[in-house]
């Protein structure tokens, strides 16, 4: 059988890490967080980062152990059995698969405005051409969107620049109160999820035990202090207010500070980021499907002998992510990704730790520092923070989370009655 094509070195699996953290969220989503946590927000820009970590340096660890495309879905199998793993990996396909429709509709609003096109059309065109370096290769897509995260980097440090002048212009410390900054902490906290998106690059990845944990820590950390730069200059730009009911914060920020030219060209690059977004979440969405069914005599686990990419999953990715656009409410379907994706993220630490006493004779790569013996300290305050941020999700959207899981044990026991090794 065709096996993917190890051809993605450090750097380039870095920078995939980095413009998925980047992504389309802080070119809308600062705006929200000057409103709840004021000039007083990098704060809480750098609390999310804390919490973020915590749950990266899991990533990190399980990585250099198990360096496999199926990633969560690998990990939850070794420590739990197939039936969660399973679950798991449904439900991070289903998160996967609707942030890429959702993102994609926010690009084809961008698009829309700048040359009046209907959105949906642009949308779907979009997952389409996207779907192309795709099939074509994984060198070929990171490269592509590589290029991207320096379009949407170069937007940040545009801002960053555009602030100097104005530092000390504000309090940086000025807040409604203190509990607005862990609002707004859980609010920027889903700004850096694209853990996944790294791990899951582990088969094409050159080195990837070493690597892969390299490129989890150095995006965190690039993404943090780009998100603090960022947030100090928009406030010294912009007043809070004005920014917590902008549309579009960034490219406000810049218009003030140079006028309307300026926000052009960061309504541009903003099309750029959200691309890029949809870029990657199709590209680790696919490479976990093909991981599940890697195993099984299945058109998911067909790799094309000469791209080496699994296109069958691919196109599967494209049109499921294009059906999402034909539904309606996909903002409430879109946001029960975060419960997908926090139900994960407590799962990837309780994985650390399990794994520590069941499967401690495995060389570790990369070992989270600060145990107690075996128990990583770090990754029980991972399981913590997770637990926190869940219960601050609305309960409607915790009770379409739950159908989900449900429909996942079904569909796994349905192929396992069916005779399918999953």
């Amino acid at each position: 059988m065709t096996k993917l094509r190890r051809n993605i070195n450090l750097l380039e699996v870095m920078l995939t890490g980095v413009g998925t953290i980047l992504g389309a969220g802080i070119y809308v989503i600062i705006g929200k967080v000057a409103g709840i946590a004021g000039n007083a927000m990098w704060i809480s820009f750098g609390l999310a980062a804390v919490i973020a970590a915590l749950t990266g340096l899991s990533y990190a660890e399980l990585s250099s152990i198990i360096p496999k495309a199926g990633a969560e879905y690998e990990y939850a199998k070794k420590a739990f059995g197939n039936r969660i793993a399973f679950v798991i990996g449904w439900l991070l396909l289903i998160a996967g698969i609707v942030s890429a429709s959702a993102v994609s509709l926010g690009f084809a609003g961008y698009f829309g405005k700048l040359l009046g096109m209907p959105t949906l059309p642009v949308a779907v065109g979009m997952l389409i051409a996207l779907s192309v370096p795709l099939f074509y290769g994984v060198k070929e897509s990171v490269r592509a969107g590589v290029i991207m995260t320096l379009v949407e980097a170069f937007g940040l440090f545009v801002i960053i620049m555009l602030g100097i002048p104005y530092l000390g212009n504000v309090n940086y410390l000025e807040i409604p109160d203190l509990s607005a900054l862990m609002q707004g902490a859980a609010l920027i906290f889903f700004a850096y999820i694209g853990f996944g998106e790294i791990v899951r690059l582990s088969e094409e990845t050159k080195n990837a035990e070493k690597a892969i944990p390299k490129a989890v820590i150095l995006s965190i950390a690039i993404t943090t202090i780009l998100y603090i730069l960022v947030a100090i200059s928009a406030v010294g730009i912009m007043d809070w207010h004005e920014l917590a009911v902008s549309a579009s914060p960034l490219a406000d920020v810049a218009s003030v500070a140079l006028g309307d030219n300026a926000f052009l060209l960061l309504s541009l690059i903003a099309l750029f980021s959200t691309a890029n977004t949809v870029l990657f979440v199709m590209l680790s969405t696919s490479r976990l499907l093909y991981g599940m069914f890697e195993k099984i005599d299945s058109p998911l686990s067909f790799v094309h002998p000469k791209t080496k990419t699994p296109w069958f999953s691919i196109g599967c990715v494209m049109l499921a992510s294009i059906l999402f656009l034909f539904m309606g409410g996909i903002e409430k379907i879109a946001s029960m990704t975060n419960f997908m994706i926090l139900i994960n993220y407590f799962f990837v630490n309780l994985i650390v730790i399990r794994l520590r006493y069941t499967f401690s004779e495995k060389m570790r790569p990369f070992r989270i520092p600060f145990n107690i013996g075996k128990f990583p300290l770090l990754a029980f305050l991972g399981m913590i923070t997770t637990l926190i941020m869940l219960a601050s999700i609305h309960i409607e959207i915790i009770f379409w989370g739950t159908v989900f899981v449900l429909i996942g044990i079904i569909i796994y026991e349905l192929l396992r009655r069916s005779g399918v090794d999953i």
